[in-house]
């Protein structure tokens, strides 16, 4: 009976409790898919994208993918799926605090790196110079994450998810106030995850980083979180938008700029850079010449050896190039 009552009155008790959000927060209801379907009567539409991403195969991969450091020596050391949990967390406690919705932050936070190629960063510059070359414009992997959910996982997401996902990085803006939270919180978190792994590898001392941007957010990575989310909320709350302050978020852009010079492509940093480029370009070689088994029914060339290449985890990269 109580199971009976909770499913009847489910959708009509979160309209209810959303009435209390900011007036500026996404509606659960209705759920724009681009193939309709019932509603669940015990899930919003943004817990079942959710749900359906946690299940998902490339969801699963991202234990196995590089955040920054390629087979680090050490159990503590970020993966992007443990990059994506942390995220989400971060991003979740934002949109809560400015009474945003939670569910949809929340699968778009867990969605938005599913396309992400193996090994980092340096993964991602390779595949990109490849693509460039051969078919003369870019890899990026929000794109790719969309098309993972789109056509190759086929998860019949709403349309704010996708959204979220595609536009969480790149030039474009997300429609929706939590795409635009996971937008700024996915830097807030990896830089800061990835200057306490730089440091906890030797790559970097305390005392290399930026001196005036650590004294204006803070010496560790929850203290500099912590700045970055408070000015976040109180600049957002004030702009009716997703907003960071002109001297905050300029520190935080000038850390991310640090790290892509001294940590994420600085060949001191990545010994195993050389290795990468090596072995990722002899896989796109031969997937160009011999492209592998389609992905989708109707995969062009390029999108049979980027689904591939990109969906590889780091040790099915080292597998595949071992077998080549």
């Amino acid at each position: 009976m109580a199971q009976a009552y909770a499913r009847s009155s489910f959708r009509a008790r979160v309209e209810r409790h959303e009435q209390q959000l900011s007036p500026l927060a996404t509606r659960s209801y209705p759920a724009l898919r681009e193939v309709p379907e019932p509603d669940s009567d015990h899930r919003t539409p943004f817990q079942r994208d959710r749900d359906r991403i946690v299940h998902s195969k490339a969801f699963r991969r991202l234990k196995h993918k590089t955040q920054v450091f390629i087979a680090p020596e050490g159990d503590h050391y970020r993966t992007r799926l443990t990059h994506t949990l942390e995220a989400c967390g971060i991003a979740r406690n934002v949109a809560r605090a400015l009474g945003l919705n939670e569910d949809l932050t929340e699968a778009i936070g867990l969605g938005h790196d599913l396309g992400h190629p193996p090994f980092g960063h340096v993964g991602e510059a390779v595949l990109d110079a490849c693509v460039r070359a051969r078919w003369g414009h870019a890899f990026r992997h929000n794109e790719h994450s969309l098309r993972v959910v789109e056509r190759i996982e086929r998860l019949n997401l709403t349309e704010q998810v996708r959204d979220g996902i595609l536009n969480h990085t790149g030039s474009g803006e997300p429609a929706t106030l939590e795409g635009r939270i996971v937008r700024v919180v996915d830097r807030i978190a990896y830089i800061n995850h990835d200057i306490d792994d730089a440091i906890r590898a030797g790559v970097l001392r305390f005392e290399d980083l930026p001196g005036d941007e650590i004294a204006l957010l803070g010496s560790t990575g929850s203290e500099r979180i912590e700045a970055l989310v408070v000015d976040l909320l109180d600049r957002s709350e004030e702009a009716g938008d997703i907003v960071q302050g002109e001297e905050v978020g300029g520190a935080m852009l000038r850390l991310r700029e640090f790290m892509f010079e001294r940590v994420y492509l600085a060949p001191d940093a990545q010994p195993e850079k050389p290795r990468i480029e090596h072995m990722l370009q002899a896989l796109f070689d031969r997937y160009a010449s011999e492209p592998p088994p389609p992905l989708t029914p109707d995969a062009s060339d390029e999108q049979r050896v980027v689904d591939w290449l990109a969906g590889m985890t780091d040790r099915f990269a080292i597998k595949a190039f071992i077998e080549l």
